[in-house]
């Protein structure tokens, strides 16, 4: 089942581990809080719930580690 992935970016405590995990999926911009990207697109106008990614299926157990390591707790895994 495809998945999509959001960052609350209220939650983030700016870590950067779920860059660290799956870089092709997080980054941290320079107001030090992590946003999803889609390819080369990073999702931070908006960010939030609205800010849904798209990722390879190949990606999801890197997603879910991040979500599971990530000491803020502001990463939402969904259905697409």
């Amino acid at each position: 089942m495809p998945m999509k992935v959001w960052i609350d970016q209220d939650l983030c405590t700016g870590d950067g581990l779920c860059e660290e995990i799956a870089p092709d999926v997080f980054t941290l911009l320079d107001d030090g809080l992590a946003y999803v990207k889609e390819g080369d697109k990073v999702l931070s106008d908006p960010g939030g719930a609205e800010g849904l990614a798209s990722f390879p299926d190949e990606r999801l157990d890197d997603v879910v580690e991040s979500a599971e390591e990530c000491p803020g707790e502001c990463i939402f895994i969904e259905p697409a």
